[in-house]
Formats: structure tokens, sequence, C-alpha cells
């Protein structure tokens, strides 16, 4: 099991949508992008640019902001339980909205057009918004890492 012990395991699967053999599999590939710091120390905290070599996160668009977002000390840098969160949110299993009403909201349209609007100027210009789409064509799997 690693380092990760049962009871961890257990935790860990009440507050992710993982199962035990997911989470195992999760832990494998964050001690993967630093196995030394890993090793050493099983609460090691990988730097935003170890992170970003995670293949899924390398070609988004919104690596960057993913990163501060999941990041408990919100400058990118992770945790394996920041790691865990952000792999739980975006597998399959992960609802796809902010509400988690399987419903795409006007609130939750709110928050996508906040990321959109570049300049904060309360608007969508067609540049922004050519960027955002460009960035992403394939747009959905922008949220989503498999296992």
């Amino acid at each position: 099991m690693g380092h990760l012990q049962r009871p961890m395991l257990n935790s860990y699967c009440e507050l992710t949508y993982f199962t035990k053999k997911e989470i195992l599999h999760v832990y494998k590939r964050f001690s993967l992008l630093n196995p030394d710091a890993v090793s050493k120390d099983k609460n090691a905290k990988l730097g935003r640019d170890e992170i970003l070599d995670l293949p899924e996160l390398k070609v988004n668009p919104f690596k960057d902001r993913i990163c501060q977002v999941f990041s408990s000390s919100k400058d990118g840098d992770m945790t394996f339980e920041d790691f865990l969160d952000m792999m739980s949110v975006f597998s399959d299993n992960a609802p796809k909205n902010f509400d988690e009403d399987d419903m795409i909201s006007s609130k939750d349209l709110k928050e996508i057009f906040e990321e959109a609007d570049l300049d904060d100027d309360d608007s969508l210009s067609f540049a922004e918004f050519e960027h955002v789409i460009s960035k992403a064509p394939d747009f959905v799997n922008s949220f989503r890492i498999r296992l």
C-alpha cells in the first residue's frame, strides 16, 4: 500500500469519487512526479512545475488556474491530498457542474464567464471568446482526467 495506511485510505474513499484501488493509482501517479521527494516524505509538497508534468495538465489551457485552485497554499504547489482532490474532481465519476445538480445553471455560466473574461471588464470580447475556444478545441476533455 506504499505510504497510505488503511485508515487514511478509508477516509479518502469517503471524501472523493474514488475507490481504494483508484486512490492507490492516484498515489502512484503523484509519486512518479517526484519519486525522491515522495519516498522521503509521505507529506511531500510538489512544486507547480512538477504537477504540470502530468500529461493531462500539460496541454490544458487552464492548467495554471487549476493548480492554483487545488493548491491548499494557493501557489500551485500540491500535497498528495491537494492532488487527490484535483484528480477526484476531474474524474469520470465526479458531477460535471459547479453545484452538483447535473444542470448548467446561470450561476454555473457566470463562473465560466468570469474565467473567460481576461480583462475583468464584465464583457466577453470576441478575442477573449476566441482565445478560450482556441485553447480548448476539446473543451469537455479539458475538465477530465482519466486514471
